[in-house]
């Protein structure tokens, strides 16, 4: 029997680990799991991506 595991939850797994091991700030951690719905092209993947790309626009100025 296969044992599946969505990557969306993998990451933000991966996402709670580091924010509370303190390796990563709240706003990267948020970042890493938002990037789990685009990288299982999830539903929501289309409007998680729209976000990050307004959100790189805000940080570069572009």
């Amino acid at each position: 029997m296969a044992v599946t595991i969505s990557v969306t939850v993998l990451l933000a797994l991966v996402a709670a680990l580091l924010l509370k091991g303190r390796r990563v700030g709240a706003g990267t951690a948020a970042v890493l799991w938002l990037s789990g719905f685009t990288t299982a092209s999830t539903g929501l993947a289309g409007p998680v991506n729209n976000f990050l790309g307004a959100l790189a626009g805000i940080v570069t100025g572009h």
